[in-house]
């Protein structure tokens, strides 16, 4: 089975996404700058590039089989579309906010009819209608966040990942509608029809993903100092552990998280550790 997976063709998931493409070995064959089909290293899956908001809809007319695009953008089309994997990337809040010298402190202390702007319309009225809030909507193409500043709007809906943007123009959060990331989305019959070949692409993602939080850690040490070390360490299934040839010492070698990385290695040399290499991990297969 030959399948498509669609992909932003520009913008700021665009980068993100064929890097993670490449780490993944699924790669883009020889694209032109306005090529918008490239083949991949999997045999049988091609890349089409389009418009990041077109993507949901793509997949789910099945003009595409798979897709990499905002969870907010499933949501705001309304697809049917099954989410399978978080790609841990464009991370985000949709968010409403007013101004800071607004009286409004609250979702609670909004009126019917309160002028609201969006460039996400449908997330925006299901999310008021759930407040049981008439709203007067006006739905913008950009610069959200300077709409109340001309009478425009009371309230923005938007998104933010930093917050920064909305404290520049003076505009504080009165409430979180939902939590955003990138995401792999299938088209539910070529999810059913395709499992393995889906199955592969999700998988050589994952295990990039999984890869990035983690490092790999080698050292020699005394024999005596292995117990407490292996407790240091214990690594996905446990530490590897083997004779130095020639010498007293043993190696090991484990998985630990990156994060975890400085604090490990100061206790690991305080009980003797020697040699110590930290090593990126690319993929993770578990």
């Amino acid at each position: 089975m030959s399948a498509k997976l669609a992909v932003p063709n520009k913008g700021r998931l665009y980068e993100p996404t064929i890097n993670l493409l490449r780490d993944a070995g699924i790669g883009v064959i020889e694209r032109g700058s306005r090529q918008l089909f490239a083949d991949t290293n999997i045999p049988d899956l091609e890349v089409v590039f389009v418009r990041t908001n077109d993507i949901p809809n793509m997949v789910e007319s099945g003009a595409a089989d798979l897709g990499i695009t905002g969870h907010d953008l499933v949501l705001e089309n309304g697809c049917n579309v099954e989410e399978i994997l978080d790609l841990g990337f464009g991370k985000a809040r949709m968010v409403a906010a007013v101004h800071e010298k607004s009286s409004i402190d609250s979702v609670e202390d909004l009126d019917d009819d309160v002028k609201v702007a969006t460039e996400f319309p449908n997330v925006t009225r299901d999310y008021f209608d759930e407040k049981g809030i008439e709203i007067v909507l006006t739905e913008v193409s950009g610069a959200t966040e300077i709409t109340p500043f001309i009478g425009v709007a009371d309230v923005i809906v938007d998104i933010t990942s930093t917050g920064t943007t909305l404290r520049t123009h003076g505009l504080e959060v009165i409430d979180t509608l939902f939590d955003t990331s990138v995401r792999l989305i299938a088209n539910p019959q070529s999810l059913e029809d395709g499992e393995g070949k889906i199955e592969d692409v999700r998988m050589a993602l994952e295990s990039v993903i999984k890869a990035k939080p983690r490092k790999l850690v080698m050292l020699n040490a005394p024999e005596e100092k292995i117990s407490k070390i292996k407790k240091l360490m214990p690594g996905m299934s446990g530490p590897t552990v083997s004779k130095v040839e020639g010498t007293d010492l043993l190696a090991v070698q484990a998985v630990v998280q990156s994060e975890e990385i400085n604090e490990i290695v100061n206790k690991l040399k305080k009980e003797g550790a020697r040699d110590i290499l930290i090593i990126p991990i690319e993929r993770v297969l578990l």
